[in-house]
């Protein structure tokens, strides 16, 4: 079975993705969509979350990633990052969304990553936002981020877009084609696969706005 089905099964099975047409939620960049993704449940479930990070494992070696630390994003790529870290044995820090104001007021904490190869970790990526912040903050500390791991992403063109300006190259554990197909009859899965198609406009054409 390939990672990607693994991962997906894995986030259904739990209740990490769930489907709400009827009343979509509203992300921080004002896009209403009726599915969303919960990774932090995965912690409370370590089954599954051995999958995912294990996927991770196996996705860094199929894609030849060489790296010297792996860096999560606050808040929740931390538990992912760190799991993933000491399961390979590498150092791991975490970067911050914001400066702390106080002592250094570093975005990067846990130890020095100057000159070092820093791979990413997201839990999800919606525009790529927050993940792109964070390989700056990383960049600006010495490091060199050119790899960014994310469980998922709704796969936006323009978070496809940001990253490929970043020169930064994200991937994704699994993908919504693979949830959905394993989401089975028991999901009304026809709206998510219109909203994937338009994102920005779909609340409109279901009258939402």
């Amino acid at each position: 079975m390939t990672v990607e089905i693994e991962a997906a099964r894995a986030l259904l099975e739990i209740g990490a993705v769930g489907f709400s047409p009827q009343q979509p939620i509203t992300f921080k960049s004002g896009i209403r969509s009726p599915v969303y993704v919960d990774n932090r449940r995965l912690p409370f479930h370590p089954q599954h979350w051995r999958i995912i990070i294990d996927g991770f494992a196996r996705l860094i070696e199929r894609e030849g990633i060489t790296f010297d630390v792996v860096a999560g994003i606050e808040a929740a790529g931390i538990p992912h990052s760190a799991a993933l870290a000491y399961a390979l044995g590498k150092p791991s820090v975490f970067v911050r969304k914001q400066p702390k104001e106080h002592g250094t007021r570093s975005r990067i904490e846990g130890g020095d990553v100057a000159g070092l190869r820093v791979l990413l970790v997201e839990d999800l990526v919606t525009t790529g936002g927050s993940s792109l912040s964070g390989a700056e903050a990383l960049r600006q500390a010495g490091a060199v981020c050119e790899n960014c791991l994310a469980i998922i992403s709704y796969g936006f063109a323009e978070a496809k877009a940001a990253f490929e300006s970043a020169a930064v190259r994200l991937h994704t554990l699994t993908a919504f084609e693979y949830v959905l197909r394993e989401a089975g009859d028991g999901f009304d899965t026809a709206p998510v696969v219109a909203w994937l198609r338009d994102p920005h406009g779909w609340a409109e054409r279901q009258g939402l706005e």
